[in-house]
């Protein structure tokens, strides 16, 4: 019993570190991961969606819908495809260390780098 207790635990840190690495590449405070709601809120403001998303994840069966949907975003939002998103949904505790730990790079909200902007006229 012991042992499941500490791979239990282990899995419950690794999976800290990883979404504390995920904010931190997104340009977000990484000890947002820890605080229960504001780290639903940091993460809509990654993938670029409101925060009033949050009120909508209160309603049933809702909720489901757009947490999928948010991970297919946040896939999208460091460079990857669909394959990505349904690593994060059903084996998530290998695809987010991937995702933080990783190579991966945020490259804007849903994959939409920000635009370049124009050197300023002379």
């Amino acid at each position: 019993m012991g042992t499941v207790v500490v791979i239990y635990v282990a899995l419950i840190v690794l999976m800290i570190v990883s979404f504390w690495k995920i904010l931190t590449k997104a340009g977000k405070p990484g000890w947002a991961c820890i605080i229960p709601i504001y780290n639903i809120i940091v993460l809509l403001e990654i993938v670029g969606k409101p925060w009033w998303w949050l009120l909508l994840m209160l309603i049933p069966f809702v909720n489901i819908v757009l947490s999928i949907w948010m991970l297919n975003l946040l896939s999208k939002s460091f460079g990857h495809e669909v394959g990505f998103t349904l690593g994060l949904l059903f084996l998530g505790f290998i695809f987010f260390p991937i995702l933080g730990l990783g190579e991966s790079k945020y490259v804007g909200p849903a994959g939409q780098a920000k635009a370049p902007q124009a050197p300023p006229a002379a």
